[in-house]
């Protein structure tokens, strides 16, 4: 597996390369969106894009965990995560692309 990893830097190219606009609209392209999407799952809303995936973020309850090293049971506090569904397209995408 490829250790490349995607940044906003190299998102910013793109959009430079294939749209058109400056470097600097680029980056601020990609800002906004990445804002906009940071912003609605911040407020508890979901994000769709179609086909990708959807982001969404969900309330896991309290819950009593053990350390792995100790045994020792941990209180572990109710807290908001962030999941990624993925799109059947995207799915298949992925797993065309493990396919060598």
């Amino acid at each position: 597996m490829a250790g490349k990893t995607l940044t906003r830097m190299d998102l910013t190219e793109a959009v430079f390369r294939e749209v058109g606009l400056s470097r600097n609209e680029s980056s601020a392209l990609v800002e906004s969106v990445l804002g906009h999407m940071s912003d609605a799952l911040a407020t508890g809303e979901t994000v769709k894009i179609s086909s990708f995936g959807t982001f969404s973020v969900r309330d896991k309850a309290a819950r009593v965990g053990r350390n792995p090293k100790t045994g020792e049971e941990v209180p572990i506090l109710p807290r908001r995560v962030m999941t990624f569904r993925p799109s059947h397209l995207m799915k298949d995408r992925v797993a065309a692309g493990n396919k060598s």
